[in-house]
């Protein structure tokens, strides 16, 4: 191993710190290409930002604000933070700010708007910014102070992670998905099992996997603890990003004898579609060891799942059919364009058709917003990526997280069941 031998993730910080080399557990300024946030952390960034004295933000075309939560409003207290962020962008003279009609699920209208590229640094004041390590990017979520701070100066300070290596082979078999794996994985390692650290995606298996499915693996990289997720750059990466933007991806590889904490090695053909079950990500059963277990309510979307490939995926198992009597079946496209395309593909229809209803953008019901709260005693089965108590509502309700296979073929049930029974 050479003494500055380090992992894409240190490569890339090194790049932003203006550092030749790296170390885990160094502590370094690094220079940021976005600061994101919504309309739940924003504000309180806001405060921290006037409170601080500050009056202009480093650069308006390098910071993205989307009221994703509880939008379009759900009540008095929402719309004020509506509104304060609306002014602020609009002082600030915020390129980036989607308002409701132009919005989406916050991770996934990043990508798809070509604001986040290979090689970048990019910082959220929301956990789930870890999304874009599937494009190859050093994405994390921080605190309302960090997003003040990094919109004026366009800096925040990281403490460099060390790295779980997670080398994968094969191909998924039919209806396994980016979700089960990761929840796979999640249940190997357990929701601290990469604590600060890097999870690093490679091998020949990687190839196999589409963008939507690499967003859906990075995206929930921090329910194991991890400060990032991240992917190597190939030929679907730039397929993707091409046509988005004109930013040039810089393209970072680890070294061959980079330094891991651990390696994994998954053949992605042994992976079966997996269930999370309350109150846990990490508490998960393959779906053949799930049981008997009844449901009221199914959540299809988020920014976990809310992609155009998941909404094929869901309708391709509805179409021609009808959720069972008394399940309330949510459909949530992650932005307006999915939404349109869902449209103009036939999907919304089979959506309506099959007694689901298709829902505006939102994160709504993920964090218990709003649009499908549970009430004490219910159940969802949920392609979203957290599972706490209270998650979704009621604290006595309960939250099964899955892929948007087992969601749809469940609401067809009334029961968590795999596809392969509908």
């Amino acid at each position: 191993m050479s003494k500055n031998a380090m992992t894409m993730t240190q490569k890339i910080l090194a790049a932003h710190a203006g550092l030749d080399y790296v170390t885990e557990g160094q502590l370094i300024t690094g220079n940021l290409d976005l600061v994101l946030g919504n309309d739940v952390t924003t504000p309180v960034a806001i405060n921290e930002f006037n409170r601080l004295g500050l009056t202009k933000v480093f650069d308006k075309n390098k910071i993205a604000i989307v009221p994703d939560h509880f939008t379009p409003n759900k009540d008095i207290k929402s719309a004020e933070h509506c509104k304060l962020v609306r002014e602020f962008a609009k002082k600030m003279e915020i390129v980036n700010y989607f308002e409701v009609g132009e919005m989406g699920i916050e991770h996934v209208l990043i990508p798809e708007k070509g604001l986040v590229i290979s090689g970048d640094v990019v910082i959220g004041a929301d956990s789930h910014t870890c999304t874009y390590g599937a494009l190859g990017a050093f994405s994390t979520g921080v605190g309302s102070t960090d997003m003040a701070v990094g919109m004026a100066t366009g800096k925040a300070w990281f403490k460099v992670p060390e790295a779980i290596k997670f080398q994968l082979t094969g191909k998924f078999k039919k209806w396994v998905s980016g979700k089960d794996l990761i929840l796979h994985i999640i249940g190997m390692i357990g929701v601290d099992g990469a604590l600060y650290k890097s999870m690093e995606f490679t091998g020949e298996g990687v190839k196999s996997l589409s963008i939507d499915e690499r967003f859906t693996v990075s995206n929930m990289a921090i329910e194991a603890g991890a400060k990032n997720g991240i992917f190597p750059v190939d030929d679907v990466t730039l397929n993707y990003i091409k046509s988005r933007t004109e930013r040039e991806p810089k393209i970072f590889v680890a070294d061959e004898d980079a330094k891991y904490s651990a390696v994994y090695n998954i053949d992605l053909g042994d992976i079966k579609s997996t269930v999370s079950f309350p109150h846990l990500p990490d508490n998960t059963r393959t779906i053949d060891k799930v049981g008997d277990v009844t449901i009221d309510q199914v959540v299809i979307g988020s920014c976990t799942n809310g992609r155009m490939e998941d909404l094929r995926i869901a309708a391709s198992i509805l179409k021609g059919k009808k959720v069972k009597k008394g399940i309330r079946v949510i459909i949530l496209p992650g932005t307006q364009k999915i939404f349109l395309q869902a449209m103009e593909e036939g999907l919304a229809k089979i959506f309506v058709e099959a007694g689901a209803v298709f829902s505006t953008p939102t994160c709504g019901p993920c964090l218990g917003g709003h649009m499908g709260i549970l009430a004490k005693g219910e159940r969802a089965i949920s392609t979203t990526n957290r599972n706490f108590v209270g998650r979704m509502g009621h604290p006595e309700s309960e939250v099964y997280l899955a892929s948007p296979a087992v969601a749809a073929a469940s609401a067809l049930a009334g029961k968590i069941i795999s596809p392969e029974e509908v």
